[in-house]
């Protein structure tokens, strides 16, 4: 296969399926579905498709707010790519991404009942502004708080129709998933959903017809325009 999106779930630190396939395959691009784990900075660490022009795309993950480091190497190496609570052409389909978890003290989109919870915060300049400054990191949100997802990502996706929506977090199909995503699928019109974070390799659907995809850890799922569902 040449052309197409790879998307790579969780690599933990493991990149060499990634590099191997893109050497191999040329795809039009690379999607990375967070928890990267960087010991160095990502264009470093992944230098061999940036010297090959493939462009590379990512959404954070939980465990990228873990160090310091994580965050530097990632947001800080190479903002241009991530998809977070954005939408771009990749390979000739509309892919939409959000990353990061859903959080009790920032918004849990359903209860253990099954009811809708109210967020804490609608969004990160309300969390600001409750925040006391000691408790700031660089002036701004605290680390442990840099990969919740908060109720503006999820309605920033209204603003697009995507074919794909990347997430970390699963859909409702998955025994861990949340209703969140599947909002956020509707918000876009996703026709598929591709998610890392419980590293299992399963295919699922929603009762809105769309269809999703799990990744293991270092997973490749390959995509082409005319494979969409």
């Amino acid at each position: 296969m040449s052309g197409g999106v790879i998307f790579y779930g969780d690599p933990h630190g493991e990149w060499g399926p990634l590099r191997v396939a893109c050497r191999d395959e040329r795809p039009d691009a690379a999607v990375i579905l967070g928890d990267c784990d960087l010991a160095r900075p990502l264009r470093i660490q992944l230098a061999s498709l940036f010297g090959a022009g493939i462009p590379v795309h990512w959404i954070p993950g939980n465990h990228d707010t873990d160090k310091a480091e994580y965050y530097d190497y990632l947001w800080g190496d190479h903002p241009a790519g991530i998809l977070h609570a954005r939408c771009c052409r990749i390979g000739g389909m509309a892919v939409a991404g959000l990353g990061g978890v859903f959080k009790g003290r920032i918004w849990l989109p359903q209860l253990n009942n099954g009811g809708a919870a109210e967020p804490v915060h609608a969004s990160r300049k309300a969390c600001l502004r409750r925040l006391p400054r000691q408790e700031r990191w660089r002036d701004g949100l605290p680390l442990g708080m840099r990969d919740a997802i908060f109720p503006e990502d999820v309605d920033a996706l209204k603003r697009w129709h995507a074919d794909v929506l990347v997430t970390h977090e699963a859909p409702s199909c998955h025994r861990h998933g949340s209703v969140g995503i599947d909002q956020a699928a509707m918000h876009c019109r996703a026709r598929l959903i591709v998610h890392g974070h419980h590293h299992e390799s399963y295919e699922g659907a929603l009762p809105s017809g769309a269809l999703v995809r799990g990744l293991a850890k270092a997973e490749i799922f390959r995509l082409r325009e005319k494979d969409l569902p």
